[in-house]
């Protein structure tokens, strides 16, 4: 299973629905095939789900504007990459950042990071 496995590819809203009814917390990366930057910062999104992934409790998603532009509408997405976060399907920040715009290494790290431990901690309390 590569790393690549770990990534929804979302393909219509109602996908990002289901996918956001069952888990807790969704990273989602709204990308651009012809946008070097989003090219650029893919490795590391894969790398980061394949860290950080529980499933039903953390996933990691891409969208692509072009593909599926209901989604990027409904949330306002104008700049690729754009990197939003969602609890039991509302959007939150994370580290106090809303949405991180841009091929930001480190503070999509350090959202991963933050998501990833909150999913632990719910694994861990789940099964105590």
């Amino acid at each position: 299973m590569g790393a690549d496995d770990k990534i929804h590819h979302i393909t219509s809203s109602a996908e990002l629905e289901d996918l956001m009814s069952s888990t807790t917390y969704v990273a989602v990366d709204f990308f651009a095939d012809w946008c070097p930057p989003c090219k650029a910062i893919a490795p590391i999104f894969s790398s980061l789900a394949s860290a950080h992934s529980v499933p039903g409790v953390l996933a990691f998603a891409k969208v692509n504007v072009d593909h599926v532009r209901d989604v990027s509408m409904q949330y306002g997405v104008s700049a690729m990459p754009t990197f939003l976060f969602f609890k039991d399907g509302r959007q939150v920040a994370v580290n106090g950042q809303a949405m991180i715009q841009g091929a930001d290494p480190r503070a999509l790290g350090a959202a991963a990071e933050k998501l990833g431990g909150l999913a632990k901690k719910r694994v861990a309390e789940a099964a105590a």
